[in-house]
């Protein structure tokens, strides 16, 4: 026996999360069931003890309406293959005097607000209601005093798989949750004090709400240098919820100032000495007694005759020009040292062979070479090291000039 149910009741109102249900008594004579919507597309299916095979259509509208087709494939050598049932579903238009589309949903129940703070270019987790849901929106409001700046900057639909994000700085939080199952939570990573401000997480189960708020202040630090001091501004974004801000140098309070709401500033005078230098930490405490800090170093400046910032990446420009150099330089000194090689061995050769009479070798008679007058070349006393290393040599020499 199959039993089919459809939630909400026909008509479906439009927004609202249409529940599939089909059970097969005895559930041991099927090998499985599936839905498919109108347009012919496979519907994710979960089954769930004690209730059936579910499959859900958060958020429905007038196109979604048609014939959804129920397929049951029976266990076992059954002669029928399968068998569908088929279910039509009509929705309604969305009741314009309804302005919220959370009051579709009998059930809202709201967490109590969250308090805190984070710095910027940190993940920041945002808590999600511990419910397990359908489908999950995060909407956000800019500490602005303009009306209606609430906007919907992230949404997913389990079901669906779908996703709309109109942030670069929030994504789906991972393990312990699981987006996938209906475990909700937010990562955020504030670029700027501007991103913080009230932000709402709701989380949607059939015909329930659950709702979660988290008021966020987003703190950085900011410095500003003149020829006199160095000056430390500790920014904050809504500063209604903080209680006290002020800066620290090695746990003592600096003198401070103010630019207006969500700034506080302190300075320190240049040059920088070793009484000056050190870590400057800006400490928000929130109206809840929550704090969160922002450290921010002051270092002092190297000293003359050594720079404590020359790395190895500053060698490379000055190596880069030096190897270009080598081989411009290398060519005319080895064309110099050829030449002076060539014109050396000249001058040997015909000195020798002058004042000795044979220039087939020189090495026959080295007393006379001794005895003569120097006429501009130069003497040089070659000792043999071996028993053929002269006439190696003088074989060497002869293949040069050749």
């Amino acid at each position: 026996m199959l039993t089919v149910t459809v939630n909400p009741a026909p008509t479906v109102l439009q927004s609202s999360t249409l529940r599939l249900i089909a059970k097969v008594n005895p559930d041991s004579a099927i090998a499985k069931i599936t839905w498919e919507a109108p347009d012919g597309i496979s519907m994710r299916i979960e089954k769930m003890p004690n209730i059936g095979t579910v499959a859900k259509l958060p958020q429905i509208q007038r196109s979604d309406s048609g014939v959804y087709i129920c397929t049951v494939y029976p266990g076992g050598k059954s002669s029928r293959a399968h068998f569908a049932f088929n279910v039509n579903v009509t929705v309604d238009a969305f009741p314009p005097s309804s302005a919220d589309k959370r009051t579709l949903f009998n059930n809202v129940t709201h967490g109590p607000i969250i308090s805190t703070a984070a710095q910027v270019q940190t993940s920041f987790s945002l808590t999600c209601p511990g419910e397990r849901g359908d489908f999950v929106r995060l909407h956000w409001q800019p500490d602005t005093r303009r009306r209606n700046s609430m906007k919907l900057v992230h949404q997913y639909d389990r079901w669906r798989g779908s996703i709309l994000s109109q942030s670069k700085t929030l994504q789906l939080a991972g393990p312990p949750y699981n987006a996938e199952a209906g475990s909700f939570s937010f990562l955020l990573r504030p670029a700027s004090i501007t991103d913080g401000g009230l932000y709402i997480c709701d989380v949607y189960l059939d015909d329930k709400a659950f709702s979660q708020r988290t008021r966020l202040s987003v703190l950085k630090v900011k410095t500003k240098e003149s020829s006199s001091k160095l000056e430390l501004d500790c920014l904050y974004s809504v500063p209604s919820q903080v209680s006290n801000a002020f800066w620290k140098y090695h746990n003592r309070k600096q003198n401070m100032s103010s630019k207006g709401p969500g700034s506080v500033t302190t300075t320190v005078p240049l040059p920088i000495t070793s009484d000056t230098a050190g870590n400057y930490t800006c400490t928000l405490t929130l109206k809840n007694g929550q704090t969160i800090v922002a450290t921010h170093a002051v270092t002092l400046p190297p000293e003359d005759g050594w720079n404590g910032n020359f790395t190895t990446t500053s060698l490379l420009p000055f190596l880069s020009a030096l190897l270009l150099l080598v081989p411009l330089v290398a060519a005319p000194v080895g064309v110099l040292l050829w030449r002076q090689k060539h014109i050396s061995h000249r001058g040997i050769e015909q000195s020798l062979s002058v004042h000795s009479g044979e220039a087939e070798n020189i090495y026959e008679n080295p007393e006379d070479i001794k005895q003569a007058p120097p006429q501009g070349a130069v003497y040089m006393d070659l000792k043999p090291r071996g028993e053929d290393d002269v006439y190696k040599e003088l074989e060497r020499y002869e293949q040069c000039q050749s």
